[in-house]
This record gives structure tokens, C-alpha cells and sequence, in this order.
């Protein structure tokens, strides 16, 4: 039986507080870590008393989306005022807004709101685990508070399990960053980029597609940019936006096999390959305005071979989707395309992302790439967006286990530092004299959050939720427990296991005909599996 397709529903939950960071000039503080009615009654028994002045930090225990519920019993003053102030990291919840780059930005996370006696309200609507209520000129009794999470209430269907706990912290990380993110549309980030960025949507979609299966937040998101541009111009104003669309396009039917969707495209879609194939050319230069692929090359010698290697990747998937929907012509002006593109190969030797792309695309040798520009100091000079396809690059090169220990290192790297979702950005560098982000930073040590950061996202505006971080999630799912599609619908599954080092593996992987079990384990050197699929997929298991 075909699994059903999930419709946006966004819930509730209530979280209590686990503990308090700091405070000062408070009384009867802990009754906030305790489990209340959201009621407010009129004569309460126990209640916090934030005096005149007064300040109180509240951890949550992890990064959620929503805002809080205050129930406040008495104050001394008939326009009694609270500051809340919202922060992904401590220090950030401990900011004024222009402060280290603090910021409203997108979501409002540092906000003064009246309140009065006996009342019970809501505040707030983004991403943060910590929150500094401050009392500005009255006592106020409060009577409890409590997290309000919202999420889109879906099941987790995908697993990842193997003997090495790190890695299954990160692919669990990696599925709760986007499930965050998986609001009516899915976002980039959950406290600044709750947009749709279009070109940084398909490790999230990879993720989605091994955790859920399908959600309606991906192709609403799809048809929302296609919606506001012409087929033109480009999506967000970046070329490459479109390109990846139509990589995701592309993934999204293997994937799901919804025709009938794919058909709601093909006019648009014929029409933005058109558009492409007018600006490309086999030479050194093209008429595409704008060569930004990644920040980590934006400005660089390298941004040519990354949007070199997008064209080529978008027109491979241009040509199989044209073929699918009967536009011969179109399909093969793809394949030209892409053989004049692969004349010639720009620089890229100075970036592991953009190298990564250039592999990924057929323009160099994956071994040679990995080799001479991935494997040379591990994880250093990666970025969280694109490392989701250097780790790819290197799978396919061989080095699973340098693959690996890539992600114990630099995604492993941001759980050390305290974080419960990745980041928009991260450094290793940053970390050798940097507090956790769950401490008040002590004199004589960094701020990571604070004081770090790049390009548009530097310091407090730097986001510490952003779905295009979870690239470990879904290529632990397709090169270490080695589900590979090769039909649409996952109608034809190839099942080709990569352990590295670990000793076994399983999980599991969501198809619209329902779930895949998978389990390796290795014995005597040698890899013995065992899968359990539903009747109408053909799994062709390697080596078997």
C-alpha cells in the first residue's frame, strides 16, 4: 500500500525550562522550572517575584521554533513592562539589538511588551533555546512560563543506527534542523532566514526525503519562487537558484514519482532550460550575470568552475526530466549543452566545495579531487552548505572513512560547542579558545557566537539553525547504508553499503510504497546485509 502524502499541520507543544542561567534581584526563582497551568487564578500560592530592575536567563535544553507562554499574577505598577529577549546562544539572549550585530531581522527576538495582573499571554515567534525576561519598571509576580514549540506534526519515518553514537547524534540533529525549519514553507533558517531560498533547499530536501518521505512544505516552496519569477529571469535573483530548482525538481520525482506534479511544471521548466542554454557557452565566459555558487567562493576565482559545474549538473537533470515529459528536442539540446561545457575546466583547486561540485558534475576525477583538494587537512576550509557534497565527492573517490571523520569532526565539532541544530556556518578554527554557547563566556575566552561568523551572517545575526547544514543526515542514508534510487517512485532501489569503520549499520529509508529496512554487518571482512522492502520495489542489493 502507497504511503499518503502529508498535509501542513503545525502543533503545539509545551516545554518547561531546565534550568536557569543567571539572575539577579529575583525571589522564589525555581517555581519557573516547574510544571503549571497556563491559568491565571486570583490568589496564587507560589509565584517568582522579578523585582524593579530585574533580569532571569532561562534554558530550555535545545533550539526550538515558537515563543513562550507567561502567566503573570500582580504587578505594583498599572503600566508595568517586561523586555524579552530571545537568543539562540546565552550571550546572544544577553544582547541589546545593533550589538555584535544583534538583530530583529526576520523574526522580532528582542521585544517590550506592557503587561497586566492576572493575565496569560503569548510572546514571541522564532528560534532560540534561551530567553532573558527583564522586568523594566514595576515588581511582577509570575506564575509560570513555558516554552511554546510549534512544529509540523509528522512522523520520522527514516533511521540511521550504527555502533558509533556520534554519528547517530548527527543524523538525528540533522532531521530536527530541518524538521524546524519545515514551517507552511521551508525555510532556511528559523530565527533570520525564515525565507524561501530556493538554491539552498536541496540538502534540505535530501534530508527530507530520507527522514519523511514527502511533505508538502517542498513542492509548495518550489511553486512559490516559480510562482514570483519568470522563467526569465532568475529565482532569488541568483542564477544558480534556478539551476539547483531544477536539480530538485529532478530529485523530488525519483523520489516521490508524483507525474502529475512534474507535469504542473513542464511549461516552466522548458522554459528556464531555454533560458540557460541561451546564456551558456563552451568557452571561458558566458552570459549568465552572476556567478555566485557558495559564500565560501563568492568573489573568488573559483565561483566560474562551481557555476560551470551547476550548468552541467542542472542540464543532466534538465534532459532526464525533458525525456520523462516527451520533449526529445529539449532533452538532447541538454546533452549538447553539456558537452560543450566540458571543454574546458576553470580553477578550483583553492575550494573544497566548489572542487567538490566540479567532481560531481564529470568535470575532473573524483579520486584526483579527492586526493589533491578534499582529503588535505580534514575538515578545514569546509562549509556547511556545500560540505554536504565534498562528503559525497570523497564517498565516491573511496575515502568513506575520510568521509566520516569529517562529519565526527566538524559537525561532531558544533555539537561540542553546545548546539542542538547545526549552524549556518562553522570554523574548527573557531573553537580552539571559544566557550560553549550554553555558558556566559568567562573573561579570557571567544564568543563563538558573537564574535565569529562570515559574510551576511556575522556574529549574532549568524544563524544557529539552518536546514542547509544537514547534509550528514541524507548521505548517511545513501552512502553508509547505501540506498541508492534508480527509478522514479523508488520503484527500483539499488542497496550498496559503505562502512568505513563501523562494525554494523541500519536504518531505515521512507518510499511512497513504504519503508525500506536495511542492516549490514560486517563479518570476516566482509559485508552481510539483510533487507526487508515492500513487494512493488525491485532492490538490487550489490555484491549480493
Amino acid at each position: 500500500m502507497s504511503e499518503s502524502k502529508t498535509e501542513y499541520k503545525i502543533s503545539t507543544k509545551m516545554l518547561v525550562a531546565d534550568r536557569i542561567v543567571i539572575s539577579k534581584n529575583i525571589e522564589n526563582e525555581k517555581v519557573l522550572l516547574e510544571e503549571k497551568s497556563r491559568q491565571a487564578v486570583l490568589c496564587a500560592k507560589d509565584v517568582c517575584v522579578l523585582k524593579q530592575g530585574g533580569y532571569i536567563v532561562l534554558d530550555f535544553g535545545v533550539e526550538f521554533q515558537g515563543g513562550i507562554n507567561v502567566t503573570v499574577q500582580m504587578t505594583t505598577a498599572p503600566n508595568a513592562k517586561i523586555r524579552f529577549t530571545f537568543g539562540e546562544s546565552v550571550m546572544e539572549s544577553l544582547s541589546e539589538i545593533g550589538e555584535k550585530n544583534a538583530t530583529n531581522d526576520h523574526a522580532l527576538r528582542d521585544i517590550v511588551l506592557p503587561i497586566s495582573n492576572r493575565s496569560n499571554f503569548r510572546v514571541g515567534n522564532t528560534g532560540f533555546r534561551f530567553v532573558k525576561l527583564e522586568s523594566i519598571n514595576a515588581d511582577v509576580e509570575i506564575r509560570g512560563v513555558q516554552g511554546a514549540f510549534e512544529f509540523r506534526d509528522i512522523e520520522y519515518k527514516g533511521l540511521f543506527q550504527c555502533n558509533d553514537e556520534l554519528l547517530n547524534q548527527i543524523w538525528k540533529m540533522g532531521a530536527y534542523t530541518v524538521h524546524l525549519n519545515m514551517q507552511e514553507y521551508l525555510w532556511d533558517g528559523i530565527k533570520r532566514d525564515r525565507l524561501v531560498w530556493v538554491g539552498d533547499m536541496h540538502p534540505e530536501v535530501s534530508t527530507i526525503c530520507s527522514v519523511f518521505g514527502y511533505d508538502d512544505c517542498v513542492p509548495k516552496s518550489l511553486d512559490l519562487i516559480k510562482n514570483e519569477t519568470p522563467c526569465n529571469m532568475w529565482m532569488n535573483n541568483i542564477p544558480s537558484y534556478t539551476m539547483w530548482w531544477i536539480k530538485i525538481q529532478r530529485d523530488w520525482y525519483f523520489q516521490n514519482g508524483d507525474l502529475e506534479y512534474l507535469k504542473e511544471q513542464k511549461d516552466y521548466l522548458f522554459g528556464v532550460l531555454e533560458n540557460i542554454l541561451s546564456n551558456e557557452c563552451d568557452n571561458r565566459r558566458n552570459t549568465i550575470p552572476n556567478d555566485f555558487v557558495d559564500w565560501s567562493s563568492n568573489g573568488t576565482v573559483y565561483e566560474k568552475a562551481g557555476l560551470k559545474s551547476l550548468l552541467i549538473i542542472s542540464l543532466l537533470a534538465g534532459n532526464e526530466l525533458c525525456e520523462v515529459l516527451h520533449n526529445e528536442v529539449l532533452a538532447k539540446l541538454c546533452l549538447d549543452g553539456v558537452l560543450k561545457l566540458k571543454h574546458y575546466i576553470p580553477e578550483y583547486c583553492g575550494n573544497k566545495q566548489i572542487a567538490a561540485l566540479v567532481s560531481l558534475s564529470g568535470l575532473e576525477n573524483c579520486r584526483k579531487i579527492n586526493d589533491e583538494v578534499l582529503s588535505p587537512n580534514g575538515p578545514k576550509g569546509l562549509s556547511t552548505f556545500l560540505g554536504y557534497y565534498t562528503l559525497q565527492t570523497m564517498a565516491n573517490a573511496g575515502n568513506i572513512y575520510g568521509a566520516l571523520n569529517v562529519i565526527r569532526d566538524y559537525w561532531g565539532g558544533m555539537i561540542k560547542m553546545g548546539a542542538t541544530t547545526f549552524w549556518e556556518d562553522f570554523d574548527l578554527e573557531w573553537t580552539k579558545n571559544a566557550a560553549s554557547i550554553d555558558e556566559i563566556v568567562p573573561i579570557g575566552k571567544d564568543d563563538i557566537h558573537g564574535g565569529f561568523g562570515r559574510f551576511c551572517y556575522e556574529k549574532f545575526r549568524h544563524s544557529l539553525c539552518h536546514g542547509w547544514a544537514s547534509g550528514p543526515t541524507p548521505f548517511l542514508s545513501h552512502y553508509v547504508l547505501g540506498v541508492e534510487i534508480i527509478e522514479p517512485k523508488c520503484k527500483k532501489i539499488k542497496i550498496n553499503p559503505h562502512l568505513g569503520d563501523l562494525k554494523w549499520v541500519k536504518g531505515i529509508y521512507p518510499t511512497p510504497y513504504g519503508k525500506i529496512s536495511v542492516e549490514h554487518n560486517l563479518e570476516n571482512g566482509k559485508v552481510k546485509s539483510k533487507i526487508e522492502a515492500p513487494h512493488e520495489i525491485n532492490v538490487d542489493i550489490v555484491g549480493s
